[in-house]
């Protein structure tokens, strides 16, 4: 086939996967991942502006090294330094070694006479060894030290923002990249250490080259110059590729995954998706094949144009070399070091170039980090406040509002509402009423952009957050599937119940069971309360089910562990929620996924729980469970428009009767008037 014919193929092969592309996702299909972020940054980046990002580049890989050891940064500087002058000193002893060599004589004296130099060699090359072993020690100490310190950074001030900005859509794609930034930091430390290695074997080839004649340097630089500037076309014209191609992997890659995916499985099987998917992935396969054929071909052909040139230059520098020795301007052991040093400073320059393009990639996720970093703080849940001495014996709203900002109508809008100490409140309403909105902002996770929150007459804002979160605890259908053991997914509901000497303040227990007794299934260290909590919440019996009881991994995902169904997992919530003792309730949709004997038993022991003195706020569309609430309040788009006991409101005739009715006749199998 002629190269007009293979790139006719080709461009029908690549255009072949981009119809798949377009059949399957319409168009472009972005992530919503930082690590995409700064994909075609590189393309712009030049041979001179790699140059002169430089010392930025340097001076930040100095600043996370200092801040993480500053005896291993010191340590290999050190021993960076230390190669360089051994190196410089190696290459003007095997001059001497050449001088004597090639000076006159019978040749068991002449050896003789270079043996010194040689020594000198040796010792040299053991002494640059040693160097670099300890320059490698120190980075594989400095480097790990980077990464964690960045990542504790990042994670300690990311748990501590506020919840509406890790909701944030724009801090969101932020701290993808920032979680990149990360690694970038450790690989920094790497390419600036490939960064120092490279200028201070530059710096002692050119000082040799300079001694020994000064128009040798230049031309180093000129055998250099066009292996740079391959090294940089070829990097410029994959990452433009990266950045056309990233759409149409990222497609390949979604395909690929549903293909073998467990969910996708029944349609992939019973459907036949399997064919119609397979058939677009084998196109958009080929396509990406084509693509890195036609790269493979141009780097060939970059990479010979700067090996010619490259040569050109080798063969101009040698011949300069040839006529300083005819002319007697420089000796012939002078020249058999200036190839000796300009092989190696060759090899320096081109390290040099690799080095700063990847210094310079990794500084923009960097950046990403520090700007992450910065507006987790600047958005930080403030700390301190007036101590929350008890629980309040009443929680007032007055007019609160609050608005997500990619929504035009406010979620709540001026809702003014009471919650006494130890009832059932209730709010219910059509989806997207703002129920769950108003509960996260009464649990302080949210802050109301207008009106208030009273804590027995005190501004919640006045409080202290942390303290005011260790009276909440959420039991919401929304709930973590934390990929620990059973044991770990209640407890995690208070991580350290012993530092306060707090347990759960529980109903009686039920006939045989001992509140104060573990049993024989839970594990060593686990206090007695978290039996009881599973106890009360009927998780017993599903720990009990367990292979290796509490000891199970729930995480199906890796081996030995198992997958629980929805109604087993949110009766470990509830018992994770009893577990932290918490005065407030917040039970969001809490038996969703239960049978209706588990439902029934489940308000039950909510009810329970609110007869104990805790304060329940109760979020669900099954009316019929709100009977237990002390106060109901139905919202409709963020305005509270009905409050009261389940019989006010069915008095009422309103929204909340007509519901409730609705939800009533599902169950009348009687005939029906009309």
């Amino acid at each position: 086939m002629t190269r007009r014919g293979r790139r006719d193929q080709a461009a029908e092969t690549i255009a072949a996967g981009v119809e798949s592309g377009q059949e399957l996702f319409g168009g472009k299909l972005d992530w919503d991942d930082g690590y995409f972020s700064h994909r075609g940054a590189a393309v712009e980046l030049s041979l001179t502006s790699t140059f002169r990002r430089l010392p930025q580049l340097v001076a930040a890989s100095a600043r996370l090294a200092w801040r993480a050891d500053r005896v291993a940064l010191a340590m290999v500087a050190a021993a960076e330094i230390g190669r360089g002058v051994t190196g410089a000193f190696s290459l003007l002893a095997t001059n001497q070694v050449l001088i004597q060599l090639f000076a006159a004589g019978p040749t068991p004296g002449r050896v003789r006479a270079a043996l010194p130099a040689l020594t000198a060699v040796a010792i040299s090359g053991i002494v640059t060894a040693l160097l670099r072993a300890a320059s490698a020690v120190a980075a594989g100490r400095l480097e790990p030290k980077v990464e964690r310190a960045a990542e504790v950074a990042l994670m300690t001030k990311v748990s501590r923002v506020e919840q509406a900005t890790l909701e944030d859509g724009d801090f969101k794609r932020l701290l993808q990249s920032a979680r990149w930034g990360t690694d970038a930091a450790r690989r920094m430390i790497g390419n600036a250490i490939g960064i120092a290695t490279a200028l201070v074997s530059l710096a002692a080839t050119g000082t040799v080259l300079t001694v020994l004649h000064p128009v040798l340097l230049p031309l180093m630089v000129l055998i250099t110059l066009p292996q740079a500037w391959g090294a940089v076309r070829d990097a410029r014209r994959r990452y433009a590729s990266v950045q056309r191609w990233i759409d149409h992997n990222r497609q390949q890659q979604e395909v690929e995954w549903h293909l073998g995916n467990l969910g996708s499985g029944p349609e992939i099987r019973v459907h036949g998706a399997g064919k119609y998917l397979l058939h677009h992935y084998r196109r958009m396969a080929a396509a990406s094949e084509a693509e890195e054929t036609r790269l493979v071909r141009a780097e060939a052909v970059t990479d010979l144009a700067s090996a010619a040139l490259a040569g050109l230059a080798a063969g101009l520098t040698y011949t300069v070399l040839g006529w300083l020795v005819w002319t007697g301007r420089t000796d012939l052991a002078a020249s058999g070091t200036a190839v000796l040093a300009i092989r190696i400073g060759t090899g320096a320059l081109g390290q040099l170039v690799q080095q700063v393009q990847a210094a310079y990639k990794q500084s923009l996720f960097l950046g990403d980090y520090d700007r992450a970093c910065a507006i987790a703080e600047e958005h930080a849940i403030p700390v301190g406040g007036m101590a929350v001495e008890r629980f309040p014996d009443e929680i007032r709203l007055e007019k609160v509002s609050y608005s997500y900002p990619d929504r035009d109508a406010p979620a709540v809008d001026a809702v003014s509402l009471t919650i006494p100490r130890g009832k059932i409140v209730a709010l219910v309403g059509e989806n997207g009423s703002g129920k769950t909105t108003l509960a996260k902002i009464v649990a302080g996770l949210y802050r109301p952009h207008a009106g208030r929150i009273l804590w027995d007459g005190v501004d919640d804002t006045e409080l202290d957050r942390d303290q005011v979160f260790d009276r909440v605890a959420l039991v919401s259908q929304s709930f973590v599937e934390w990929p620990f053991t059973a044991a770990a997914n209640v407890r995690i509901g208070r991580a350290v119940p012993e530092a306060d000497g707090r347990r759960p303040v529980l109903p009686e227990p039920r006939s045989g069971d001992a509140a104060e007794s573990a049993g024989p299934g839970a594990p060593v260290g686990v206090p007695d309360g978290l039996t009881a909590a599973a106890r009360y919440a009927e998780a017993d019996q599903v720990v009990d089910e367990l292979p290796k009881k509490w000891d199970t991994l729930l995480d199906r995902s890796y081996v030995g562990g198992v997958a629980l169904s929805g109604g087993q997992w949110q009766r470990m919530l509830l018992a994770r929620g009893v577990f932290r003792d918490a005065e407030l309730v917040i039970a969001d949709e809490p038996t969703s996924a239960l049978d209706a004997k588990a439902e029934i038993a489940a308000f039950t022991k909510i009810r329970a729980l609110a007869d104990r003195g805790h304060t329940v706020i109760l979020i669900t569309h099954r009316l019929a469970s709100t009977r237990l609430a002390d106060r109901i309040y139905v919202l409709d788009h963020g305005r509270l428009i009905e409050e009261g006991t389940h019989t006010e409101l069915l008095a009422q005739g309103g929204q909340y009767a007509t519901a409730y009715r609705m939800q009533a006749d599902q169950y009348d199998t009687g005939p029906r008037a009309g």
